[in-house]
């Protein structure tokens, strides 16, 4: 801590802060291409396409059976902003805690199921929200037909979810494992729901590497308007993960493709949610808590910039509103940063500005900075964020 005489020699090298003289006008970020129109598919309380907010989901990774650690998880994965969640169904033991989780969940729930069509009968029953299976994995038509028929009953999509990895032997005879492949295999499972009269239907197309999922999705758009679930399939540990998905998943969703998505990775799936909304965000469609612009750091910082960057981080990760804030460390490129957020911070020599809009309102000690960020921060969603009061 500085005393007030520091204080007053290090203010003497500030410039004066003006009064603050409310929003500044920002330049729009320029346009994505447009969205590509599918049918709303409805997954409880969320819908899928039609226009819709891209939604955010995620998998458990807990012995479906262990209902209480379960359903833990999901509660863990909603409050971390995860939209609908999917739980594997594979014996009987799940299906049978397919209701309490149900019971309990404050997200919609997906089924995944393969090969034992009791298993998604089990989940319908229990009132869960959608279905994740291939109908050719059901060997029998007749119990494809039984799950198809509960589903249309009670109003549950069915996604079919296609992995590069586990196509049929015929077509990867004919194809490959190629997007060609995949595509094929698709249109295989969709036209037997489409002879069962059943067209809630949202479809993925997975591989584990980008090339291969965004010609498969490119492709797969000309062909339905059926809505799409984005993903890049095992795509490796948290930051490997992170920067393979983030690449698939930014191509497609700036080509106007995508409505729902999930990051998969070799991690803790909490993890997996703050990806996808910063994913989102980075391409400005969609909204949810502190957006941080940081700068590297380098030679004309005088602060430590990365310290107070992750300081900032830990303070802003309990606030929904998105409020733009900007971290800078020198004024090269800070100032025109601080124009475009809500609030700017900048640190050096034992002081810190607060900008406004690019105007700078208050100078502080280095130890109180912080404390006075998260004032100008709740004075902002007060005043343009209500909402999030």
């Amino acid at each position: 801590m500085i005393d007030r005489e520091q204080q007053q020699l290090l203010e003497q090298h500030l410039p004066p802060v003006p009064e603050w003289s409310g929003v500044q006008e920002r330049s729009p970020a320029p346009p994505l291409t447009a969205r590509r129109k599918t049918r709303p598919v409805k997954a409880g309380s969320v819908t899928i396409g039609g226009g819709a907010p891209i939604s955010v989901q995620s998998m458990t990774t807990t012995k479906t059976d262990d209902w209480a650690a379960t359903l833990e998880q999901v509660n863990q994965l909603a409050d971390a902003g995860c939209e609908i969640v999917r739980i594997s169904v594979p014996d009987p033991k799940a299906a049978a805690a397919c209701k309490r989780i149900k019971e309990g969940s404050p997200v919609p729930l997906v089924a995944d199921i393969h090969f034992d069509h009791r298993f998604a009968l089990a989940a319908i029953e229990a009132g869960w929200d959608k279905l994740r299976l291939n109908p050719g994995n059901i060997r029998d038509a007749n119990k494809v037909r039984e799950v198809v028929r509960a589903a249309a009953n009670r109003g549950i999509p069915i996604r079919i979810g296609v992995n590069n990895g586990s196509l049929a032997p015929d077509i990867v005879q004919r194809y490959g494992h190629t997007p060609e492949g995949m595509v094929e295999s698709a249109l295989r499972h969709i036209r037997i729901l489409e002879e069962l009269d059943f067209f809630d239907i949202v479809v993925s197309l997975k591989a584990h590497d980008v090339r291969t999922t965004v010609a498969a999705y490119r492709l797969m758009a000309g062909k339905v308007d059926y809505p799409f679930h984005l993903g890049v399939t095992e795509a490796g540990t948290l930051r490997s993960g992170t920067v393979k998905s983030s690449v698939g998943l930014g191509i497609l969703l700036a080509e106007g493709l995508g409505d729902t998505i999930r990051v998969s990775l070799t991690a803790d799936p909490v993890e997996e949610v703050p990806v996808c909304w910063e994913l989102l965000k980075s391409l400005g469609l969609r909204e949810r808590g502190v957006e941080i612009t940081s700068c590297p750091s380098c030679g004309r910082v005088q602060i430590d910039i990365v310290k107070l960057a992750e300081q900032v981080e830990r303070i802003t990760a309990e606030y929904r509103a998105p409020v733009k804030v900007a971290v800078m460390g020198c004024a090269v490129n800070g100032p025109g940063e601080a124009s475009m957020a809500d609030v700017g911070i900048a640190g050096g020599k034992g002081m810190g500005l607060i900008y406004r809009d690019g105007v700078k309102v208050r100078s502080l000690p280095e130890s109180e900075l912080l404390a006075g960020l998260r004032e100008e921060i709740e004075r902002v969603i007060q005043e343009r964020y209500p909402d999030y009061v």
